[in-house]
């Protein structure tokens, strides 16, 4: 879906899976967990499956990743 199709100017509800993700609401954008920017759903390329969560990007997604205490050799 591109930004012409539907969904108007509201918040799309998504699944995020490994490597794809799933529209379950249509809309035009997502919201940035980490920045509270909106995302374009067409720029959407970072996100997290295991919290269901979008990031802006790599940054967004490498802080979030921080804050998780997901990151190789790092302690809890």
């Amino acid at each position: 879906m591109n930004r012409f199709e539907g969904g108007g100017n509201r918040e799309a509800k998504v699944r995020y899976l490994d490597a794809d993700f799933q529209i379950l609401s249509p809309g035009t954008h997502v919201v940035c967990a980490m920045t509270g920017r909106p995302i374009i759903l067409d720029e959407l390329k970072y996100w997290s499956v295991r919290r269901q969560e979008p990031y802006a990007d790599a940054a967004a997604s490498f802080e979030a990743e921080k804050r998780a205490g997901t990151l190789p050799n790092q302690r809890r």
